[in-house]
């Protein structure tokens, strides 16, 4: 069973959603503070929150069985990427399931800044008529600026289009190919600004685009023009937009998001032209809804499957490539951990060859499942695709990969090359019959070994009698080989043996095999599923 942590409200389809799965236990307690949440989520696999709970701090400290984290809705900004990136829990996000009502309160704002609506409705209530005061502006053939080109972008765009506007288009993460999909004019963010009557944002909270729209940006927007912002408060400086508005400079703005939620006495209100709503932009029951519904989904896909959608620290992969992947994974686990225990010292780089027909699939869980090969032995923390890359630069382990289709020998073929301060090692691996992992070759030593169970690895003199020595040395020790493949190096004096043993050997008898004049090294390895 996997307990999940319902801590903000939910639409009651998204709790049904959750009970269709018998292996979730749902402990559904929204509105709690910090101190009431943290026995609920102390033992919680999963937690699902909107954007009131804040994963962080002593709630994200008290979690310690914590493996995802769903946010129904787009936004992470309440919850510790980089804490929860390090400890290995995937954040998940529902980015379309609010999409439409989003674009919609968008142009709901545009129009809204065009005919003063709130303003129209408040002085009408209070026994005034005061058509001359409130001249519009048409929206027909007007220009319409949309930074930010996702989902929610590109539904603007649409209906923007369809009110006859003309749309410029600014995200440098997005191919020119798709905003001419859309006829949307791709431009330069300046250039958008200085064009168009409105602007609309629809990009993320990052480190880069905080105040993306700066007193100086404000100050190259058209002027008379109206700024809508229903994505996130932090991106426009509001001292500099409250000055653009108050001198004229621009016509008015349009507010769902502030830089602090709730804003308290904003000096913002205190100006007529500029409009706000209370981050209404997922407020719709069908947006509800479906965000509700869809991260139930996530959250039960990867407690019980594995599978990962939407995820906002770690690239979604298709379950279907998973199941191709795993067998590749497996051997990339053990290559891993057999290459942390052939060098010396502290590792230095490590690069992940994929050759062959491996050089066609997603490396990114692979470089993840050698990570966890050579470090999970020396962390405490669990290692998996989230936090592969992470804990490896943390310590100080340069990762790089190389593909090629050329392949000796072997269909497909991943190869280790790791380098630490007592040298270095080379390890290439295979799978037989597309499941069985195999260790082909280590450095110039070809040989062809299961990496199962318990496994003693030798360098010793290639010379007859070693192969005997070692063998008699078990059997007085009542310790089975199942199984024994020999490596030589061409021009070398030296073979690698690799044996298959019953059980771990002590440090006593890894010391008599030691002792044997021939041989050079010995070490052990268990290798698990």
């Amino acid at each position: 069973m996997f307990k999940v942590f319902v801590a903000d409200k939910l639409a009651l389809e998204g709790i049904a959603a959750l009970k269709e799965y018998g292996p979730l236990e749902i402990d559904f307690a929204p509105g709690l503070d910090v101190e009431a949440a943290i026995p609920h989520i102390a033992d919680a696999d999963a937690v699902i929150v909107r954007s009131e709970t804040k994963i962080r701090g002593k709630l994200l400290e008290a979690a310690k069985k914590l493996r995802v984290v769903g946010r129904a809705g787009i936004g992470v900004d309440n919850i510790d990427l980089d804490a929860t990136t390090e400890r290995g829990i995937v954040v998940l996000n529902t980015p379309d399931a609010n999409a439409t009502t989003t674009a919609e309160l968008a142009i709901a704002h545009l129009f809204s800044l065009s005919r003063s609506l709130p303003q129209a409705d408040s002085t009408t209530r209070g026994g005034q008529w005061l058509r001359s005061k409130f001249m519009g502006s048409e929206v027909t053939g007007k220009t319409i600026g949309i930074v930010g080109f996702g989902t929610i972008g590109r539904l603007v765009s649409e209906r923007a289009r369809g009110l006859k506007l003309r749309v410029l288009g600014f995200d440098p993460f997005v191919n020119p190919q798709t905003f001419a999909d859309y006829g949307v004019e791709r431009m330069e963010l300046d250039a958008l600004l200085a064009e168009s009557d409105y602007v609309t944002l629809h990009c993320p909270m990052t480190n880069d685009t905080r105040n993306l729209l700066s007193a100086e940006r404000l100050q190259l927007m058209k002027k008379g023009a109206r700024l809508i912002n229903c994505a996130r408060g932090g991106l426009v400086d509001e001292a500099a937009l409250l000055a653009a508005v108050q001198s004229g400079h621009l016509a008015g703005a349009a507010l769902d998001v502030f830089e602090k939620e709730p804003p308290g006495e904003s000096p913002l209100f205190a100006e007529p032209r500029i409009q706000f709503t209370p981050h209404l932009g997922a407020s719709t029951e069908e947006a509800q809804t479906a965000t509700g519904v869809e991260i139930a989904h996530q959250i039960a896909a990867y407690l019980i499957k594995g599978e990962i959608r939407n995820a906002v620290n770690i690239k979604s992969v298709p379950p279907e490539r998973l199941a191709q992947l795993e067998p590749y994974a497996q051997l990339a686990r053990r290559l891993g951990k057999l290459v942390a225990s052939m060098v010396d010292g502290a590792l230095q780089s490590v690069e992940i060859g994929l050759y062959g027909s491996a050089s066609e699939l997603d490396s990114q869980p692979l470089v993840a499942a050698v990570v966890a090969g050579l470090l999970q032995d020396h962390l405490d923390t669990p290692i998996n695709r989230v936090n592969a890359a992470h804990l490896a630069r943390r310590q100080g382990i340069h990762l790089s990969e190389v593909k090629s289709a050329d392949v000796r020998d072997y269909l497909a073929v991943l190869r280790i090359t790791a380098k630490a301060e007592g040298g270095s090692c080379c390890l290439e691996g295979t799978l037989f019959d597309g499941r069985h992992p195999r260790l082909v070759r280590v450095n110039d030593y070809a040989l062809e070994a299961p990496l199962e169970g318990h496994v003693v690895f030798t360098r010793h003199a290639d010379k007859p009698g070693v192969i005997g020595a070692l063998g008699e040395l078990l059997g007085r020790e009542g310790i089975n080989i199942s199984r024994m493949q020999v490596g030589a190096a061409e021009g070398r004096e030296s073979a690698i043996g690799v044996l298959g043993v019953s059980r771990a050997l002590s440090a006593n008898q890894l010391a008599a095999i030691a002792g044997i004049p021939a041989v050079d090294k010995v070490l052990q390895v268990e290798f698990t599923a």
